[in-house]
């Protein structure tokens, strides 16, 4: 995509007066990092308050009778006794099990508030409005921005602003006014950190923006440190750790299979590749899985670098790669084959010609820290 078709989210010229490195992600221009770099973001994140601008990512109100019903056919996990003002996480699968992509789901009473990702928000718009069936209207929030403020400090920044904010625990969520500015707000996140995420009216963004980073714990936060806090975290990306290609089995993702679907449950199966998908929980008999490598050294292990044995096979592909900062050593994200796939596993990196050592480990590699009260 030209830099003439690149979309702007409300916060775009902010981002500019405070120095970012604009770059093109998703059809958007996004910052992937300020001044500080890429390591500090990250470090100020685990230590204080990061404010990341997430506007790309798809908002999308569910209304109608059936919406809870309707949406649950199309994911493995229980949303219709998804209690009201609590957000869960979700995959949408195809017939072949595969991921479409992942998303959140909130009931807010009387509809349910989906976030799904940029990169396919228009496929995820048009495959629920093509699914979910008449009763159900879908309506698409692009008068809206996505804030997200995580941190450790986060929480205390926030009750500073509304202090009702503090009762919430990690997935519950509700309509609150912040400086004045009605908004969604959520305690949940995607670096593995406390923290909230933040809808707001896209002409109301700068403003509530502005408000937070006068905090002095707060500061912004690009998409370079976004992403070695979620891998460090555990947590995948859609179009690299999960695509079509895998299915929640593959990619160690059963914890977000609802009991009430899997095939003892009150509602088993009903979703698109449920019968693959059950079938490969119950002989436990996937080629390959996600696993989580730690490396020595400093050298990053990038995305797309294969995994040798011992005895120099491929047995496995890198899908996410950095140095952690927090770690203090390189983390990877790899599908591997079963045989390679138990924690304490030692496989090696083909980096350059050269094997570099890695073990499997169990993720997160750092500790999340998550306010469950």
């Amino acid at each position: 995509m030209s830099d003439a078709a690149l979309l702007k989210t409300p916060l775009f010229d902010l981002h500019v007066e405070l120095g970012a490195k604009m770059v093109p992600f998703a059809g958007y221009e996004m910052p992937v990092q300020y001044p500080a770099g890429v390591k500090k973001e990250h470090e100020h994140t685990r230590a204080e308050a990061g404010l990341f601008d997430v506007s790309h990512m798809g908002q999308v109100r569910l209304s109608g009778e059936n919406a809870a019903a309707a949406l649950e056919k199309l994911v493995p996990v229980d949303i219709i006794d998804l209690p009201l003002n609590k957000q869960r996480y979700a995959l949408f699968t195809n017939e072949e099990g595969g991921i479409l992509d992942d998303l959140m789901v909130t009931n807010f009473g009387d509809s349910l508030f989906v976030v799904v990702n940029a990169a396919c928000k228009a496929q995820d718009i048009a495959h629920m409005q093509a699914s979910l069936g008449e009763g159900v209207i879908v309506e698409v929030l692009d008068d809206r921005a996505l804030l997200a403020i995580q941190g450790p400090k986060a929480a205390e920044v926030m009750a500073r602003i509304n202090p009702a904010l503090s009762s919430m625990v990690f997935m519950d969520a509700g309509q609150f006014d912040l400086a004045g500015i009605p908004c969604f707000v959520s305690r949940s996140g995607y670096t593995g950190e406390d923290g909230y995420e933040i809808s707001v009216p896209a002409d109301q963004a700068e403003a509530l923006s502005r408000r937070l980073l006068a905090e002095e714990e707060v500061m912004f936060i690009g998409l370079g440190a976004r992403d070695s806090l979620r891998l460090e975290s555990g947590l995948c990306l859609y179009g690299h750790d999960i695509d079509t290609e895998t299915t929640p089995v593959d990619a160690s993702l059963l914890w977000a299979i609802s009991k009430v679907r899997r095939a003892d449950g009150e509602r088993a199966g009903g979703f698109p590749g449920a019968e693959k998908i059950l079938r490969q929980i119950a002989e436990k008999n996937i080629s390959s899985k996600r696993v989580g490598l730690v490396g020595e050294g400093r050298a990053p292990v990038r995305e797309g670098t294969d995994i040798v044995d011992a005895d120099g096979n491929v047995i496995g592909k890198v899908t996410s790669g950095t140095f952690g900062p927090t770690l203090g050593a390189p983390v990877a994200m790899a599908y591997v084959a079963t045989a390679f796939a138990d924690v304490g596993t030692e496989v090696f990196a083909l980096v350059r010609g050269k094997q570099l050592k890695m073990s499997v480990t169990k993720m997160p590699f750092v500790p999340q820290r998550y306010f469950r009260g």
